[in-house]
């Protein structure tokens, strides 16, 4: 197994904080954080450079709070020089390890994403009789920071850069806790193992992608089985024998107590690919793909909120497409169009 040093110097070079400054601030110039950092940017990258080279860089307060759709999370925010550090790393090591990722997996990767993962997992429903849908149970809470790490030193022995991912990983803010006994464990043990990572960040989803890597191998390599498709910790296996993803869950879930992780056990289930199943936010049947009705819901508060504040005059045509357009594009891989022409005779009414 390949793994790469000497980095720091690419990290911390002057010109990968000015792209992971461009990055940051990306659909976001305009904040008043973002603002104030790009006031003195050159003085600001200029510090970052001189904490990371003299390794007295120490992350910031996370800004938490929660949402509600499509589900209750608690998201944390760093702050935004954290941001610019976070690209940085990334900017460097992404292209490193991403190539040991297999095409199964789709979540934050360029060239991959949510509509073509739900293309792949369409074909695999249409194509074979039976699907094991499997959700791991509270993912990001559940991380384990100490096997994250060791996760990481097997693709990298950059001593600089490692320090560097300790230094993110160990400042992560405090996560829900999550207390499951896994064999060998004592009654203790779920206590002193420190589990979680911020959901919000760039490093924790490209951690989240590492961690899942070895089970992306194991089932190609180990079960055989090709019809495949991951998404964040949403994941599905078909075949045309029951008894096959039957044995596959089985040594799924032996697989993930190396994680210290356990699948849903209401969430996970295995069924004939004749019945509808839900994936990323659609409900895909044999020969139509729906948007489910809580997303059509969330859509039309949405739809609401937004003719409002266009009568009251608080945001312009241009925002409103601008909000909308890729809505749309999602809702375009569903029956949806009775909803599109609401939408469309909504605004006209709002604009007169």
């Amino acid at each position: 197994m390949k793994r790469y040093g000497n980095l720091y110097p690419q990290i911390t070079e002057f010109s990968n904080f000015l792209l992971a400054a461009r990055k940051a601030q990306k659909g976001k110039r305009f904040r008043e954080n973002v603002l104030a950092f790009n006031y003195n940017l050159e003085g600001e990258l200029n510090t970052l450079q001189s904490e990371l080279t003299h390794k007295t860089y120490q992350p910031g307060t996370y800004r938490t709070f929660e949402i509600k759709e499509p589900k209750l999370r608690t998201v944390s925010a760093a702050p935004y020089r954290d941001r610019v550090v976070h690209h940085a790393l990334c900017n460097i090591i992404v292209p490193l390890i991403e190539p040991s990722f297999t095409s199964s997996s789709y979540a934050n990767r360029v060239g991959y994403g949510m509509h073509r993962a739900l293309n792949r997992f369409v074909d695999h429903y249409r194509s074979h009789r039976y699907v094991l849908l499997c959700d791991i149970q509270k993912y990001f809470p559940s991380i384990d920071l100490e096997i994250l790490k060791l996760l990481l030193r097997r693709k990298l022995k950059c001593q600089d850069t490692l320090w560097l991912l300790d230094t993110i990983i160990d400042n992560s803010n405090p996560q829900i806790p999550i207390i499951e006994h896994f064999p060998g464990d004592d009654l203790l043990t779920p206590l002193q193992r420190r589990k979680g990572l911020p959901i919000g960040n760039l490093t924790s989803q490209f951690f989240a992608n590492v961690y899942l890597n070895g089970l992306d191998h194991f089932v190609a390599e180990e079960l055989k089985i090709n019809a495949y498709v991951r998404y964040v910790d949403d994941f599905a296996l078909f075949a045309n024998d029951w008894t096959i993803l039957a044995d596959a869950r089985i040594a799924i879930e032996a697989y993930l107590t190396q994680l210290r992780l356990k699948i849903h056990p209401i969430k996970s289930q295995l069924f004939s690919t004749e019945h509808g199943a839900n994936f990323l936010g659609f409900r895909v049947f044999p020969k139509r793909i729906r948007v489910r009705n809580e997303n059509l819901r969330r859509g039309r508060r949405r739809l609401k909120k937004l003719k409002r504040h266009r009568i009251q005059g608080k945001i312009t045509d241009t925002q409103v497409a601008s909000s909308l357009q890729s809505w749309f594009a999602h809702l375009a891989y569903g029956n949806t169009r009775p909803l599109q022409r609401q939408i469309f005779t909504s605004l006209a009414s709002a604009r007169e």
